[in-house]
């Protein structure tokens, strides 16, 4: 009986063990990091390929599901906010970038519907709460450019050293994905692994502009495309562009220094008015309320929403020097 009892023993933890492990096993066979790697690999590869390279690259998802794909699909542009999404090098789809939106603009109406606020504040309200995670991917995206930007000059440099050396084109773009940091490597990466696959190189140079909306990199494409037709010494050529480069960045630095305290000021004087009516309403609920119950109140309020949106227009337009 006492053998029976350990055998039984023995058996129920290999089968604990056991159905942990295939537990384990399904995971990593579909969320493991190998898994994401591939799939965001592959999702970055056709984000800029052209209808010319559909056979040679995975289709990018817009959702999960294939319901939810072919709903999504159906709605126009949506290509450009999965492009957007890419290109702020988040790992969201379209589907995720979607429920969070509505999730972020529900809780914030939903929150504001138990204050002592008019029904109208609440959806002013759910509109600026579903906005943050536009504008969330909008900072992703700045970050990962400028970041870009930054690192593009030295990784000119290596490819201009390596060609200067005797290695070929796509030799140096190797270079810079193994050498450099991301996510400019990570561009460069897929660029040089589109044109193994058999892509031809000004197309994989145009998918890179695509993925990368930056004028210092259109300026490299096109003067390796140019290089292609007419010939002339490349290396030196992308010397050249990375020191124009690195001038046009220190130029940027001291501008965006001169203008910081415009900035700050611009930035004051657009949340204070916001921050103050709310906390006034907040101490005095009904010391506000002839603002949107009164026909002349709303009139007024309209008027000042106007005037806040030109002076947030007009303050950007001064603080904002393009270089």
């Amino acid at each position: 009986m006492d053998y029976l009892y350990y055998l039984f023993v023995i058996l129920g933890f290999l089968s604990v063990a056991l159905f942990l492990e295939g537990i384990y096993l399904a995971w990593n066979a579909y969320k493991g990091p190998e898994v994401t790697r591939i799939e965001r690999r592959l999702r970055a590869l056709s984000a800029g390929a052209g209808a010319q390279d559909a056979p040679l690259v995975k289709e990018r998802l817009l959702a999960e599901t294939p319901a939810l794909m072919h709903l999504l699909l159906k709605v126009p542009r949506i290509h450009q906010l999965d492009r957007l999404l890419q290109q702020s090098g988040l790992s969201w789809s379209v589907s995720v970038f979607l429920a969070m939106t509505l999730a972020a603009a529900g809780t914030g109406g939903a929150v504001l519907l138990f204050l002592p606020l008019p029904l109208f504040m609440a959806l002013v309200a759910a509109g600026a709460t579903g906005s943050l995670p536009t504008l969330w991917v909008l900072h992703a995206k700045r970050a990962r450019m400028q970041a870009i930007e930054r690192e593009l000059p030295d990784a000119l440099d290596l490819m201009g050293r390596a060609m200067l050396a005797g290695h070929a084109f796509p030799s140096a773009l190797k270079m810079v994905a193994d050498e450099m940091p991301d996510p400019v490597a990570e561009e460069f990466r897929i660029a040089f692994s589109e044109i193994n696959y058999g892509i031809a190189v000004p197309d994989a140079l145009s998918n890179l502009t695509t993925r990368v909306p930056s004028a210092d990199l259109r300026y490299f494409v096109i003067s390796v495309l140019i290089q292609r037709e007419s010939g002339g010494n490349l290396g030196e050529l992308l010397g050249n562009i990375s020191n124009l480069i690195r001038g046009r960045l220190k130029l940027v630095a001291t501008v965006r220094v001169l203008s910081s305290e415009g900035r700050l000021s611009a930035i004051i004087l657009t949340v204070l008015p916001i921050v103050l009516g709310f906390v006034i309403n907040l101490i005095n609920p009904g010391f506000l309320a002839v603002i949107w119950e009164d026909p002349q109140g709303q009139k007024v309020a309209g008027g000042a929403v106007c005037l806040m949106l030109f002076g947030i227009w007009w303050m950007r337009r001064i603080i904002h020097v393009r270089v």
